[in-house]
């Protein structure tokens, strides 16, 4: 499907239907109206005279104006909704942990459902390459990866819904009650929170500005955006490192700017990075501040040894300095640790019975893919005896009331 999108850098809707493309890797053609004469009169042609962004134009010759993420997620076909609100395990999140267990889950009978808001896979996904995935000597892009992953889950029955916030977790009963932002509610006997994280922003003056609009955490989402341009990169380990590498397909020069005296990241990394001749490295620095004014113009560096100030001009930056989880939702209902990481036991239940965590999320994870497909292989384990009695117990119950009658 050929999408064309009309707007600006500094639009907020633009910059969400950005993201939406992005996590969900669809690919579009974005059209700037305030450098571009034809796109601003298709604008103005689809708005009947009105200046309405963003304007999202389809190969079918079909448009929509400013549209929500559900209005999108229907034009572009994802399932966001499922014919049943009961099953036996609800996962939450579509990473390597997430769709492990549901894949083990439903082999062993138990009716699964996943609820992914974003693109399946999760940072995985959206990951230019796995080298030290078992399995894949020649290493294997994340959407193929993600693809894989998503084809062997649905061929054991596992239902996958998309685009779809989770906004609660709740304990009703002898069930898990899950709803989500659009006010459907799924029920299950079993919750497994596999929610991943989210790469940690800096928090200095001018990020949120222009996030979208020359600041970005996503290098395979963006980064064919700067083509024969500078960027900068923040950051000094693995992901800074690869996504570093990843960027010189586009870019001319990738400059890496770290707070360390060199990069943190694995031997192997760095190597690649030393070998690359349009990369180099600013140590000793953190950003200071981003300035612009519809768009980022100016990156504001600090030395943090000589308190030096110094500015640099890149077409783009990306940050790669650590992650978030994305437990923000139940950090009232589960234990987590000052961070906001899960915390769980040995079999990672967490500190409310039928409900698990695994990958990313989940205090002492390792943040690798591989691990994390071999938490969500064991956490199935672990919720199919949670469940089994449970189960049980449904049937007779069932077959009571069949003799009843």
């Amino acid at each position: 499907m050929a999408i064309t999108m009309y707007g600006t850098y500094w639009c907020g809707d633009c910059k969400r239907a950005k993201q939406f493309f992005g996590e969900h890797r669809i690919p579009y053609e974005f059209v700037d109206i305030d450098a571009n004469a034809e796109g601003l009169a298709e604008v103005v042609r689809v708005n009947q005279g009105k200046h309405i962004i963003p304007v999202i134009v389809f190969d079918d010759g079909s448009s929509l104006v400013e549209p929500s993420n559900a209005e999108l997620a229907a034009k572009v076909g994802l399932r966001t909704e499922d014919a049943h609100s009961f099953h036996d395990l609800t996962v939450v999140g579509s990473g390597p942990a997430g769709l492990t267990a549901a894949l083990y889950a439903a082999r062993e009978g138990i009716s699964t459902l996943v609820i992914e808001s974003a693109g399946i896979g999760g940072q995985a996904g959206v990951t230019e390459r796995l080298d030290n995935f078992p399995g894949f000597p020649e290493g294997v892009t994340g959407e193929e990866f993600a693809d894989r992953l998503r084809r062997q889950a649905e061929r054991f029955g596992v239902e996958i819904l998309q685009a779809q916030e989770v906004s609660t977790v709740e304990v009703d009963g002898e069930y898990r009650l899950v709803r989500t932002d659009d006010g459907s509610e799924y029920r299950s006997l079993a919750v497994l929170l596999a929610v991943g994280s989210t790469y940690r922003r800096l928090g200095v003056p001018g990020e949120d500005d222009f996030i979208g609009a020359g600041v970005h955490f996503c290098a395979t989402c963006d980064g064919a955006f700067y083509r024969d341009k500078h960027v900068l990169v923040v950051g000094g380990g693995n992901s800074a490192g690869e996504e570093g590498v990843f960027l010189t397909r586009f870019a001319n020069r990738v400059t890496i700017a770290t707070k360390d005296d060199e990069l943190s990241a694995s031997k192997v990394i760095v190597e690649k990075v030393a070998e690359n001749p349009k990369i180099d490295i600013i140590p000793n620095v953190t950003v200071a501040e981003f300035r612009g004014k519809s768009a980022l113009e100016t990156v504001v560096l600090k030395n943090l040894t000589t308190d030096e100030v110094t500015e640099l001009h890149p077409a783009g930056v990306f940050v790669y300095i650590g992650l978030t989880p994305n437990t923000t939702f139940v950090r009232d209902l589960v234990a987590t640790d000052e961070q906001g990481f899960i915390v769980t036991d040995a079999a990672l239940e967490t500190d409310v019975p039928g409900i698990f965590a695994a990958g990313d999320c989940r205090q002492g994870s390792t943040k690798q893919a591989a691990s994390a497909a071999g938490e969500g292989a064991a956490v199935a384990l672990g919720i199919r005896r949670y469940i089994e009695p449970k189960s049980r117990d449904s049937a007779e119950v069932a077959r009571a009331g069949d003799e009843t009658r």
